[in-house]
């Protein structure tokens, strides 16, 4: 196993399957089923240590984890001209600015 190991991981389970997925958002590629959520998490963990280990000694960089990424908190979307005066019109009618009606939105969208 990785000494520091920071990636991101999901357990979800595959209906396709009848087993559970175990995930690795860096490396999408890559997943490792087993019938116990657990086994499910510790074979993708295996997988991606053997993998990085791989990409280190061929003198690849591998992926830097998602948790030791920074973030801004801007990014740039582009809509169609329509939508943009639509959720215009609605932030001047809150009294809001455009970037925080939009906020709102994906905020309400997440939970």
């Amino acid at each position: 196993m990785l000494k520091n190991d920071r990636y991101t991981y999901r357990i979800t389970w595959s209906e396709e399957d009848q087993e559970y997925a175990g995930l690795c958002i860096e490396f999408p590629s890559l997943s490792w089923l087993d019938e116990n959520p657990e086994a499910a998490l510790a074979g993708i963990r295996q997988v991606v240590a053997d993998v990085v280990k791989d990409m280190k000694s061929n003198g690849e960089t591998p992926p830097e984890p998602l948790a030791s990424k920074h973030f801004s908190g801007k990014f740039m979307v582009r809509i169609p001209p329509e939508l943009h005066r639509k959720l215009a019109i609605e932030a001047q009618e809150e009294g809001i600015s455009l970037n925080r009606l939009a906020a709102d939105k994906l905020r309400k969208q997440d939970a």
